[in-house]
């Protein structure tokens, strides 16, 4: 029960932080330049986020660490999202790829998730 609670739990923190809290452009046109604030402050969003959850299911050691290594795993999972969809000229209204691209993204971010809650329930 705990695995599909934590699951819910980073579907709405990834929702919150990839969304919501990601509307400014500075954020979001900047993830593909290697080490730009914009992309660095996205990430520790997610870091905090993730942070919030797992402080509810372990202790804080844990929880801390699982965090920071969200923050990193999802900063360079957007910015290769970024490098590859300036390298091909992928916009939303010139190809499907660019599609195929953000599924990919959105997919290697649940495995991240799945990756965590491995080392939350399992380890």
């Amino acid at each position: 029960m705990i695995t599909l609670a934590l699951m819910f739990w980073f579907s709405v923190k990834h929702f919150l932080c990839d969304f919501p809290l990601q509307a400014h452009p500075y954020m979001y046109t900047n993830k593909g330049i290697y080490g730009h604030g914009g992309g660095i402050s996205h990430s520790w969003i997610h870091c905090l986020g993730t942070f919030l959850v797992l402080v509810w299911f372990t202790d804080v050691d844990t929880a801390a660490q699982c965090a920071v290594a969200d923050g990193v795993i999802h900063y360079h999972i957007d910015y290769l999202k970024m490098k590859i969809g300036v390298w091909y000229n992928l916009n939303p209204n010139n190809s499907e790829w660019y599609w195929i691209l953000l599924g990919i993204d959105q997919f290697l971010h649940t495995l991240t998730y799945l990756g965590i809650v491995y080392v939350i329930v399992w380890w």
